[in-house]
């Protein structure tokens, strides 16, 4: 089968939205996002477990917002395929200027994914805004399996045919930074991809006890906290 996980292109995209209205087979529209499923919490504190945290070669931190009550399905497997490290190191292969850079394919060809199985499709309601996160797949529904994509702009022809699982809810400016082309001649890579709830601040050690009868001084600082970073 073509393993090929790249999005199709966007005037496939407008046809299909295009289509005639008296096609033989009418799907079924998607039920309304309510006020609740549709709400995205900007604040990576919250819910650490469904925050994924992606550093990235321009020096740039992405936190994206998961959202298992769009698609649990594909947030699972993005996030099982974070703890397993499989995007450390894995680069954007496909970026292209006013729509989307991709990533995800460790083959760095737009070629590959993981050895987990494809994923039924869980298309949704929910509209690919600018800063929206969304598997790619090939043109079978049911292909995809660990590449996805962040809008630049909104690109609404891509809605109810691609599973939005996301939302950046910080760090979109290194999402802009991202090396154009396809692939691009010096790719950005990402160097960790994390859950908030793993990346917590590390303490440093406890000074050494001072010597009998000796007292810090009034102003000494206090031991601080360094975030954990870690390269691959």
């Amino acid at each position: 089968m073509n393993r090929r996980r790249l999005l199709a292109a966007l005037p496939l995209a407008l046809a299909l939205i295009a289509a005639p209205a008296f096609a033989k087979r009418k799907e079924a529209p998607a039920p309304a996002p309510t006020a609740l499923s549709a709400m995205v919490d900007p604040d990576p504190a919250h819910d650490p477990d469904n925050v994924l945290l992606l550093d990235l070669s321009n020096g740039g931190r992405v936190a994206i917002r998961l959202m298992p009550t769009w698609a649990p399905g594909h947030v699972e497997r993005i996030k099982t395929l974070t703890q397993q490290g499989f995007y450390n190191g894995v680069i954007f292969h496909r970026v292209i200027e006013g729509f989307m850079a991709q990533t995800g394919d460790p083959t760095g060809t737009g070629q590959g994914g993981s050895q987990l199985p494809d994923i039924k499709a869980e298309f949704n309601s929910m509209p690919h805004v600018r800063g929206t996160v969304s598997m790619a797949r090939t043109d079978d529904p049911d292909s995809a399996n660990s590449q996805f994509f962040v809008v630049f702009y909104p690109r609404f022809a891509l809605d109810r045919k691609y599973t939005n699982f996301g939302r950046v809810i910080g760090g979109m400016a290194a999402v802009d930074a991202i090396a154009r082309g396809e692939p691009p001649a010096n790719p950005t890579k990402i160097l960790q991809a994390s859950l908030a709830s793993e990346n917590k601040p590390q303490m440093l050690p406890a000074p050494p006890s001072l010597a009998p009868g000796i007292t810090a001084p009034a102003n000494a600082p206090a031991a601080r906290s360094r975030a954990r970073q870690g390269v691959n």
